[in-house]
């Protein structure tokens, strides 16, 4: 049965290394989105950071999953890193009409500032989200420590968003940088995941929260325990949260997402997370 209260996924639907785990034994790249969208009903669309899709390709993203899925497409750098929201309110609209086909599976658009833009810059930040077509959903995540000085800048950021119904998002990586280990996996990723403060208030009606922290359940239950109590608030209050679950290797993602659904399960009326296709596949296999 399907997940409905809150969307829920991890940082991409592709992991080659997810097959024969996650995904079936023989499952093929053209099947992995489908497969993908039967556990989970969102994914961070994070490969149009680096560069748009051709019409084809977003339409059939669009004809592989189902009902309720959402897609969250991250802005492309261009806007957000090199122009720096400078003049491209044209080029947003372009990019928005991109996913009108599939509008239905469209969740709020991920707009990811660089830690160099600061407040200073804060009336091109005000243009662009004004001008935002508001049929569609956002989430803006700012990484300068202008926006979280608990004072006047950060105000102004949050008046904004709420004014708009535009929500914050948050990017939990406390756990991640607290951990003292020689992984690889771990140590690349606190090089290049920000180390900044968490603010657990929503701005807008879809908390939009990112978290990563150890590849393990085991080091990461006390954060998603907490985390779950968190979103069932939201939930309890009408909200309709996104979560998305990382890890600095991305195998163990699927995991985590799992055990953060039966905690929140725990607090609240949830359908159980859909079996892993691996999972169905051996079930089928047992029949015979």
């Amino acid at each position: 049965m399907a997940i409905v209260k809150y969307h829920i996924g991890t940082t991409q639907w592709g992991l080659k290394e997810w097959v024969g785990n996650f995904f079936t034994d023989n499952a093929r790249p053209g099947q992995f989105l489908s497969q993908y969208a039967s556990v989970f009903n969102s994914v961070e669309g994070n490969t149009t950071f680096y560069r748009a899709p051709d019409p084809s390709t977003i339409k059939k993203w669009g004809e592989a999953v189902p009902d309720g899925f959402k897609f969250c497409f991250k802005f492309p750098q261009g806007i957000t890193h090199y122009k720096r929201l400078k003049d491209v309110n044209e080029e947003v609209l372009s990019f928005i009409e991109l996913f009108e086909p599939i509008r239905e599976h469209v969740g709020p658009f991920h707009i990811q500032l660089s830690s160099q833009f600061s407040f200073n810059e804060f009336a091109k930040l005000e243009d662009v989200l004004n001008h935002l077509p508001p049929d569609f959903a956002y989430a803006l995540e700012v990484r300068h420590p202008d926006f979280y000085d608990k004072g006047k800048k950060e105000s102004r950021l949050l008046h904004l968003l709420r004014s708009l119904n535009i929500d914050r998002v948050i990017f939990d990586t406390r756990r991640l940088h607290s951990l003292k280990t020689d992984d690889a996996s771990v140590k690349n990723a606190q090089q290049k995941k920000p180390k900044l403060p968490v603010r657990f208030d929503a701005t807008g009606s879809r908390p939009f929260v990112r978290y990563v922290g150890a590849n393990d359940v085991l080091n990461n239950e006390a954060y998603l325990k907490e985390w779950s109590i968190i979103v069932a608030d939201w939930i309890r209050e009408g909200l309709h949260p996104y979560v998305f679950i990382h890890a600095p290797d991305t195998r163990y993602a699927p995991a985590l997402a799992r055990y953060f659904h039966r905690e929140l399960a725990k607090l609240i009326e949830l359908n159980p997370m859909p079996k892993w296709p691996a999972d169905r596949q051996n079930e089928q296999l047992g029949l015979f």
